[in-house]
């Protein structure tokens, strides 16, 4: 017999895989026909590899294959993680996180059937607001509100139905680009309005906006500059010196997008009833920014305005489902009652950081030689008050070998601390620790260090 002819290029049976101790518990995670695909794409691969062509199965560990390719894609499934960098509404890591109290509240109507459209006082159908109208009103003193899946939803609908066709103004310091893309140009060449430029990108007044204006003109738009802020000599105008003088033809709309209400961290901000009383027709602002909320994009102002946005046909595209209403609804009634649990995440982050020096002497003492408390600053972040910071505190810590790695394998953790690197140290921002991922947060460094000092 040939060498050739002993080489066994005899795969394991699928079946027998999915059925293996090893595998089985990737089945919960992802499915027995993805990890069947998982399996077979794997199994494709390894018959085109020159080791496999040699040597056969004999030269190729499969089940380390599997097990490895099954985890690359449990990593692409959503987690939880611990939030050590120090940015409170962080994109990437979700923007805000619900209140635990909060989406508890709100369990028991959408396990179950609700009102969504159904007014309970007739029996007949009903819109898809509830009480949402009443509370903002109550909240911010707008007329009425209109609510889409997020912001960029929100200024897509308010340009496309009340200035299509028409010329839109806005300042050149104000045509920006937010996170995946997303340009104010281009937003509105999408829905159908010409973009007027005016002013400069440090300087715009109020007569830019005016001497701007014709009859077809149909808004003047303002814009949050979101994640970044324009610094020296610069002017902006006075928005109610632009309200006043507009033509009956020209709306006002602000794009303010952090949602800050009655928030009392940022100086630099304008809030969102400031802008209304101001004179502004419409205000558009994020859900789940600094309000602390779902994803959603809410649009308050002008009920006549409102009303026209509301039948729209591409609102049956935007509107949100009773998820996010229920917990829209729940969330306003405690920031009206000036619950801690109204507030957002941000704010419970500035609240904590005021205990963070006496949190990180305590852990840098937990881990002598791998843990020093540093002074640190946090930022709410999510695209909100670009130009704050706030004092507190963390860690730097002080580990063998490349930092780089470090931080690779504290994302690999069960449950992954996400941390930030800064002159080759792994830093630990504990202003953005949830109070409820303490405990894991702690006994996974315990281990973590314990396996470094086992290796030393």
């Amino acid at each position: 017999m040939s060498a050739k002819t002993a080489v066994n290029y005899r795969l394991p049976q699928v079946e027998q895989l999915l059925q293996h101790n090893i595998l089985v518990p990737y089945i919960r995670i992802l499915s027995r026909p993805v990890v069947t695909e998982i399996i077979r794409a794997q199994f494709a691969k390894i018959r085109q590899s020159p080791l496999f062509k040699e040597k056969g199965v004999d030269g190729i560990d499969v089940l380390q294959l599997l097990v490895k390719a099954c985890e690359e894609q449990q990593l692409r499934r959503q987690t939880r993680v611990i939030n050590a960098t120090g940015i409170a509404v962080h994109t990437n890591l979700g923007r805000s996180p619900l209140c635990p109290e909060l989406w508890d509240s709100v369990r028991h109507i959408n396990t179950g059937y609700s009102n969504l459209e159904l007014e309970l006082s007739s029996g007949k159908r009903g819109g898809r607001n509830g009480l949402l109208s009443t509370l903002v009103n109550a909240w911010l003193g707008a007329e009425d509100c209109v609510l889409v899946n997020n912001n960029a939803a929100s200024m897509y609908l308010i340009l496309h139905a009340l200035a299509a066709g028409k010329e839109v103004i806005v300042s050149r310091g104000e045509q920006i680009q937010i996170g995946g893309g997303f340009r104010i140009p281009d937003i509105l060449a999408l829905s159908g309005c010409k973009l007027v430029e005016v002013g400069t990108t440090n300087i715009t007044t109020s007569d830019d906006y005016i001497d701007a204006i014709t009859e077809n003109t149909a808004m003047v738009l303002m814009v949050h500059q979101s994640n970044f802020s324009i610094q020296g000599f610069t002017e902006s105008p006075d928005i109610q010196d632009v309200a006043r003088r507009l033509p009956e033809h020209v709306q006002l709309v602000v794009d303010q997008g952090s949602g800050l209400s009655t928030e009392q961290y940022a100086d630099s901000e304008t809030s969102l009833a400031r802008y209304l009383q101001m004179g502004a027709d419409l205000v558009c602002f994020s859900g789940d920014k600094i309000i602390g909320g779902p994803q959603a994009g809410f649009i308050a102002g002008r009920s006549e305005l409102t009303k026209i946005l509301a039948k729209n046909p591409m609102m049956r595209a935007f509107r949100p489902g009773r998820i996010v209403l229920s917990l829209l609804e729940e969330l306003l009634v405690r920031k009206l009652n000036q619950l801690d649990s109204g507030e957002g995440v941000a704010q419970h982050a500035l609240n904590r950081a005021q205990q963070t020096r006496e949190l990180a002497d305590e852990l840098a003492a937990r881990w002598p030689g791998y843990a020093q408390a540093t002074p640190m600053q946090m930022q709410v972040g999510g695209g909100s008050i670009p130009s704050e910071t706030y004092d507190c505190f963390g860690l730097t810590l002080s580990l063998p070998g490349k930092a780089q790695q470090h931080l690779d394998a504290l994302r690999a953790l069960a449950t992954p601390i996400i941390g930030y690197l800064q002159s080759e140290r792994v830093l630990l921002n504990l202003a953005t620790l949830l109070p409820e991922d303490m405990a894991l947060f702690l006994s996974q460094l315990d281990s973590y260090f314990e396996a470094l000092g086992a290796q030393a």
